[in-house]
């Protein structure tokens, strides 16, 4: 009996242990996916994307994922050579020459090799590891790749590219997609698609303004996804200097199964995407908060973040100018060059490089 009683003891205090730990993978209450976005804060160097995969792997993230960017597939589109503004100020189409573009992108390009290396030093951090494709003639080659599991990531912009999405789908088994500046109608057709297929879907809601505010972040939107996938989440934007994690927190405590966050060790003016970028430290708050109990986590919002009711807006809305704006670049900023012509993402043949 006293054999017994202590043995109990022992694993009463090593379940306490691994319940209040901070990291996923010693924990058995988590249930919130939480994925670290490395996007390019690696600088173009494999020592940073090394030190990050595993201040994320540590700090609780239970998905790092990369981007499958290159600066060549950057497509040249007259309209934003010299972008328009109206008299009174606004902007009606963005300025982004297409040389300015590649040239910043070309110093952070990762090679073939770099993906394998991304791969396995996610493997031996115990973290998944995953990427976004941003071209479809690039898909062939991430298919190919060790990942330990068939997932893939699509990017708000090519939520509406049905012919991407289908090859997505002939070749990876979940496909987790963003449904940032994408209208109802887009959405549900890509739902349509991938459910035809046969495959894992999860929708994250997001907002396409870099960053976004704490109004605009409309998490009841995610009730609206809850149409199409029981699976969905939050691909947060918000500005960490100013916002934290208060936003991820609303999200996981609204019902998120999932929360992509980009992440850095760096300080937030070494790279572009440093300002809606977390680091280690927020990165593991954030996994000890996913990893309370639903009335806990309700509990600390409603008390601690001013803002929650005013994120929670409304499960259906029209796109802000901001987000119409930014489609309006993005949707079509990376493409397949076949003989000087630019084949878009959503498009089954090429079209003119000036489209």
């Amino acid at each position: 009996m006293a054999l017994w009683m202590g043995l109990s003891m022992l694993l009463a205090k090593y379940l306490h242990q691994i319940i209040d730990s901070p990291t996923k993978k010693h924990s058995i209450t988590a249930m919130v996916k939480i994925i670290a976005e490395v996007c390019q804060n690696h600088g173009g160097s494999r020592d940073t994307l090394k030190e990050m995969i595993s201040a994320a792997a540590e700090a609780g993230a239970d998905y790092v994922k990369m981007q499958t960017i290159y600066s060549e597939d950057v497509s040249f589109r007259e309209r934003f050579e010299e972008g328009e503004t109206l008299p009174d100020g606004t902007v009606k189409t963005i300025k982004r020459p297409q040389k300015d573009e590649v040239e910043r992108l070309r110093k952070l390009d990762l090679t073939e090799d770099d993906h394998i290396f991304f791969i396995e030093e996610c493997k031996r951090n115990n973290v998944i590891p995953f990427t976004t494709v941003f071209a479809t003639h690039r898909i062939p080659f991430v298919a190919s790749l060790p990942w330990p599991e068939k997932v893939i990531k699509v990017a708000s912009y090519d939520c509406a590219s049905l012919p991407m999405l289908s090859e997505l789908c002939d070749n990876f088994d979940h496909l987790i997609i963003s449904t940032g500046a994408t209208f109802d109608e887009e959405i549900e057709k890509a739902a349509e698609l991938v459910k035809s297929k046969n495959k894992k879907l999860t929708f994250l809601h997001c907002v396409t303004s870099y960053p976004n505010t704490m109004d605009m972040c409309n998490l009841s939107r995610m009730q609206w996804l809850n149409k199409f996938t029981d699976s969905v989440g939050w691909s947060d934007h918000t500005l960490v200097e100013k916002d934290g994690i208060k936003a991820a927190q609303a999200a996981i405590a609204l019902g998120a199964e999932w929360i992509e966050r980009h992440f850095t060790i760096l300080n937030k003016d070494q790279t572009k995407d440093g300002p809606v970028s977390i680091n280690p430290y927020l990165l593991r708050e954030l996994r000890k908060f996913a990893n309370l109990d639903k009335e806990d986590q309700l509990k600390i919002v409603r008390e601690e973040v001013p803002e929650f009711e005013v994120m929670k807006g409304m499960p259906v809305r029209a796109m802000t100018p901001t987000e119409l704006l930014n489609r309006n670049y993005y949707r079509g900023r990376f493409a397949t060059n076949i003989d000087g012509e630019w084949k878009y993402n959503w498009e089954e043949s090429p079209v003119a490089s000036t489209a």
